[in-house]
């Protein structure tokens, strides 16, 4: 999630080659409800978090970890087993 724009997001999404959606929140009101927004500079921590499809968060890179997605990748791979 970022509070970046929806294209912002359509472009990182490309240039890192994943099929996994980058949600835009450009207000910061997911970011709140999921505790990664900060109210200083206006902007989300950068976090990735892989939620499965009963809505559970099973898995959260945040900061550096977040810039690389293989471990978010690897973990949603685990899922689908």
């Amino acid at each position: 999630m970022s509070t970046d724009s929806v294209w912002a997001n359509k472009a990182f999404r490309e240039h890192l080659g994943v099929e996994f959606p980058i949600v835009s929140d450009p207000k910061g009101r997911v970011s709140r409800t999921y505790g990664v927004y900060n109210e200083e500079s206006g902007v989300s921590r950068r976090t990735t978090f892989v939620i499965d499809t009963g809505g559970i968060v099973r898995h959260i890179d945040q900061d550096r970890a977040a810039l690389d997605p293989a471990t978010a990748l690897g973990m949603c791979r685990l899922m689908k087993r």
